[in-house]
C-alpha cells in the first residue's frame, strides 16, 4: 500500500518536470533567439505548452503562469501530501494535475484547423516527440488519478467491512440477550 501511495506522486511530478522544462526552454529562447535547438524544443517538444499558454493568456496574461501558477502549486501540494503522508493533498494534487493535462490536450485540439472531409487519417494530435511528451504527461496524470481512486475505494471497503463486523457483533449479542431466560427476569 505504501508503494501505491507514493506512486500517486508520479502525475504531479511529470507535470512539474514538463512545465519546468518548457519554461526553461522558453527562457533560453529569449536569450538565444537564433538557436535552432531552442526553437525545436519550444515548437516541437513543448508545443503543447505553447497552445495552452495561448488559451490561458486570455484569462491570465502573466508570463510563466503555467509553471508558477499551476504546475508548481500542484507539485508543492503533492510534496506536502507525500511528506505528511496525508491523502487529501494527494487527492487534490492528482485531480488538479489530470484536469490540467486534459486542458492542455483540449488546447492542442482547438489550436489545429479542422478539415471538412470524411477522413479517419487526420486527427488533431501532436506528432513526433510532442506526442510522446503529451502522452507521458497525460498518462502519468491519469495513472496517479486512478491510483488515488483505487486507494479511496480500498479505504471505503475497509470501513464498510468494519461496519458490517460491528453490526453483526451487535446483532449476535442482541439475539443472545433476548434468547436467554434470565434476561427477561
Amino acid at each position: 500500500m505504501n508503494r501505491l501511495f507514493k506512486l500517486q506522486f508520479l502525475g504531479p511530478l511529470a507535470l512539474f518536470a514538463a512545465a519546468l522544462s518548457a519554461e526553461l526552454a522558453a527562457r533560453a529562447l529569449e536569450y538565444a533567439p537564433s538557436s535552432e535547438l531552442f526553437w525545436f524544443l519550444n515548437l516541437k517538444v513543448f508545443g503543447i505548452f505553447q497552445r495552452s499558454y495561448a488559451a490561458l493568456s486570455y484569462f491570465v496574461p502573466i508570463d510563466g503562469f503555467q509553471f508558477f501558477g499551476i504546475a508548481l502549486p500542484i507539485f508543492a501540494l503533492a510534496c506536502f501530501g507525500l511528506f505528511a503522508k496525508s491523502r487529501l493533498p494527494f487527492t487534490v494534487a492528482t485531480h488538479l494535475s489530470v484536469a490540467y493535462a486534459v486542458f492542455m490536450v483540449l488546447c492542442w485540439k482547438t489550436g489545429v484547423p479542422e478539415l471538412k472531409q470524411a477522413s479517419l487519417g487526420t486527427i488533431a494530435v501532436p506528432s513526433g516527440i510532442g506526442l510522446y511528451v503529451t502522452a507521458t504527461i497525460l498518462g502519468s496524470c491519469v495513472l496517479s488519478f486512478a491510483i488515488t481512486h483505487l486507494l479511496y475505494f480500498l479505504a471505503v471497503g475497509k470501513e464498510i467491512g468494519a461496519l458490517i463486523r460491528a453490526t453483526s457483533r451487535f446483532l449476535r449479542t442482541f439475539t443472545q440477550a433476548s434468547a436467554s431466560p434470565s434476561a427477561s427476569g
